[in-house]
């Protein structure tokens, strides 16, 4: 059984995966939910790109972007299930970690694209660093899972802790 379950999103139909799973574990647990999301960073070259003035505008425009999917993530949510929403500007994958030791969690549930190891390693993956340093389980869910040679799909990744 679970009781405080952490869900993070950013928008994505793997995030919007990752909601819905965190949904069911919750009314199947009776279970509290906290969605955390992060205030993107421009791309170091989109904000080389742009004028000084037109980079700084992007930082109430990342914001808003942030907060209208914190909001739209909250909305899906049953009413028989309490919820609470964060939005951070530190770094996503700093914020999960702190929240999941500062926060009573006892899950941590998140979407992949599921880019595979090499391309994780050089890019960088927020769920594959999630959950090495993960103190509680992960759940990692992928929105449109590829078929494993012999036909079974592989629709989530579980990690202990």
């Amino acid at each position: 059984m679970f009781h405080n379950i952490l869900v993070a999103v950013d928008g994505s139909a793997h995030a919007d995966r990752a909601l819905s799973e965190a949904i069911d574990i919750a009314r199947g647990s009776r279970a509290k939910l906290t969605i955390i999301t992060a205030v993107s960073e421009p791309r170091t070259g989109m904000t080389m790109a742009l004028a000084a003035g037109a980079a700084a505008g992007l930082g109430p425009a990342l914001l808003r972007e942030a907060d209208r999917i914190v909001r739209a993530a909250a909305d899906r949510v049953p009413e028989d299930i309490s919820v609470t929403t964060i939005l951070t500007e530190d770094p996503i994958r700093a914020a999960i970690l702190k929240r999941a030791r500062e926060g009573n969690h006892d899950l941590i549930v998140m979407g992949s694209r599921g880019r595979g190891t090499v391309r994780s390693a050089v890019l960088g993956s927020v769920s594959h660093h999630v959950l090495h340093h993960s103190p509680i389980p992960v759940l990692i869910v992928h929105a449109d899972p590829e078929p494993e040679p012999g036909g079974e799909r592989l629709d989530a990744v579980v990690s202990d802790h």
